[in-house]
């Protein structure tokens, strides 16, 4: 029986329930147990964990304080299917993320109520991730109902904090939760269904610029920040530009800013009656595979340090360029290995066209993976432009193959 026929109904009840969740960051608590049961009662054995801070904090995507890493109450769960003798074969982990970006403004209903319409499903988490990560649950499903003879394990991840930098699957790294190695994942991210074997890096960045304040009536005896920031601003654009044309990857060619800076969040000054004193903008600045964070971060320090040098009153007020939040590596894998080829041949079966390889220009948890040598691909329903978007919507039909994709892609890396 086709994946399709045998879960269409049962998947699509899953995928409104969990749904209807609202996992935002520190929130995942009772939908992790609710998964967890569920798991259990479909005859996965299920394990538990909850990262610790101190221990994240020694890892470079994450924050030197503990007391800036929340993981408290935040579990990840996982449930586990063997076949045949399972220490014979390999263990592949079919991984997704339950957390969920806040749902802002711009929705036509309540975001954690999910709606049906002409095939489509529109709720917060619709395609980043909650469905990839019920495919990954009624694909290995599928696979244990076609009773195959294969050795091995099918491990489906459902973790938090991948939007905090990968709580949940970095702990998964840095302390094994199971009693057993792991010898490939496939992350089931909004890819549309293609396989993605590159993902882009972040760099976070806080810039702070001081300047002096006087009276707007005579603004000409202050210092303003603001042309001093646009200043800066233009020439981390004129920089991103260059970057593009010098940094090249064969998987990047076709997005028009490969690697982007983004200069997402700016305060500056303190009432309109004065001359602005004070700025702090928040930047992201995009890290190709084969960089790394730090190599990207002393390129821009130097650009900035420039535009310093060309200005005396910045001189003798220096800005400050620190780190803040999360830094994301980039991460790549070769397109010749078991569990790409694994996933392509099953897209090939499914009659899904376009199975070359591709990059991303996000990151994602299989990052940490990749740099435990756990070979991941991403591999998921939905696009990716509907992430962190208002109406938050996903073609049903896409689910329905990424699921019987999945389950073919994991019978043919375990039978290898």
């Amino acid at each position: 029986m086709d994946f399709a026929t045998a879960w269409d109904e049962e998947l699509r009840s899953f995928v409104d329930e969990l749904c209807g969740f609202e996992t935002t960051a520190g929130n995942e608590a009772v939908a992790q147990e609710w998964f967890r049961e569920f798991l259990e009662s479909a005859g996965f054995e299920t394990y538990r964990w909850e990262a610790d801070a101190e221990t994240l904090a020694t890892h470079s995507s994450f924050p030197d304080d503990p007391d800036e890493i929340e993981t408290a109450d935040r579990p990840s769960v996982a449930g586990v299917l063997e076949f045949g003798d399972p220490d014979a074969g390999r263990t592949l982990v079919l991984n997704g993320h339950v957390d969920v970006v806040p749902p802002g403004t711009g929705w036509n209903g309540d975001p954690f109520e999910p709606r049906w319409t002409d095939g489509r499903l529109t709720a917060r988490g619709a395609a980043d991730m909650k469905c990839g990560l019920a495919a990954c649950v009624f694909a290995a499903r599928h696979l244990e109902a076609s009773d195959p003879a294969l050795d091995g394990r099918i491990v489906v991840e459902s973790v938090a904090g991948e939007e905090e930098g990968g709580i949940g699957a970095a702990a998964a790294v840095l302390e094994n939760p199971y009693p057993f190695e792991r010898d490939a994942a496939i992350v089931a991210e909004p890819t549309d269904c293609r396989p993605v074997t590159a993902t882009e890096g972040s760099l976070m960045k806080r810039l702070r610029l001081e300047g002096r304040s006087a009276h707007a009536a005579t603004r000409w005896h202050g210092e303003s920040v603001l042309p001093r920031f646009e200043r800066i601003r233009r020439a981390f654009e004129e920089f991103e530009v260059e970057r593009g044309e010098r940094v090249t990857h064969p998987l990047y060619e076709g997005f028009p800013i490969p690697w982007p800076v983004c200069f997402g969040r700016v305060e500056a000054g303190h009432w309109a009656s004065s001359v602005a004193d004070e700025l702090a903008a928040e930047v992201r600045i995009g890290v190709a595979p084969g960089e790394t964070v730090a190599e990207v971060e002393h390129e821009f320090e130097e650009r900035l340090a420039e535009v310093v040098s060309e200005d005396p009153f910045l001189e003798s007020h220096p800005p400050e360029f620190e780190r803040f939040s999360i830094q994301f590596e980039s991460a790549e894998i070769e397109a010749d290995e078991p569990v790409v080829r694994a996933v392509q041949s099953a897209m090939e079966d499914v009659g899904l066209e376009d199975a070359d390889v591709r990059g991303a220009t996000h990151g994602a948890d299989s990052r940490h993976y990749v740099e435990a040598g756990i070979p991941t691909v991403l591999f998921g329903p939905g696009n990716i432009e509907q992430a962190h978007f208002p109406e938050e919507t996903i073609e049903w039909d896409g689910v329905l193959a990424a699921g019987e994709v999945l389950a073919e892609a994991a019978e043919s890396f375990l039978a290898a």
